[in-house]
């Protein structure tokens, strides 16, 4: 390993898979078109971790698919915030660790929510972090009954 490589931190697999699936998301709602379409523009056009792309796609399609649902969650723990005023880096962090801790159960409800957190860590504010800590925290003790 080259001398400048080994002081950079490794990302883990699965955390790439998010950062590209935040990315594509952010795209697709800025620019108004399908996530699927978007996810397949982005790769066309950017250098994406190839072995980062099929756990990412999946994240992608799953949101898309099931993004009333997730969007109705999220507005039931955001009580005094609609989800026009929250910051649509945020919204995206939250529908996919959302989807994760309600679709995927390979992934540990805490897992999704600590990702979720770095994430927001590297791609929004330092505010945003303890927001999107208590949005999913509280979404995910309602969805396991604790």
């Amino acid at each position: 390993m080259s001398p400048e490589r080994a002081d950079k931190p490794r990302v883990p697999l699965r955390r790439k898979s998010r950062e590209l699936a935040l990315q594509v998301l952010y795209q697709a709602e800025l620019a108004g078109i399908a996530p699927g379409e978007a996810f397949d523009t982005y790769i066309g056009h950017f250098d994406a971790n190839k072995r980062a792309l099929e756990y990412a796609r999946r994240l992608v399609l799953g949101v898309e698919e099931r993004l009333a649902s997730l969007d109705g969650l999220l507005q039931q723990q955001s009580e005094n915030w609609r989800l026009g005023r929250m910051a649509v880096i945020d919204r995206n962090i939250m529908r996919i660790a959302l989807y994760e801790i309600l679709h995927e159960p390979e992934v540990p409800p805490q897992v999704a929510i600590n990702e979720a957190l770095e994430v927001a860590r590297r791609f929004s504010s330092d505010d945003a972090v303890g927001f999107i800590n208590g949005i999913l925290d509280a979404a995910g003790k309602r969805r396991h009954g604790s």
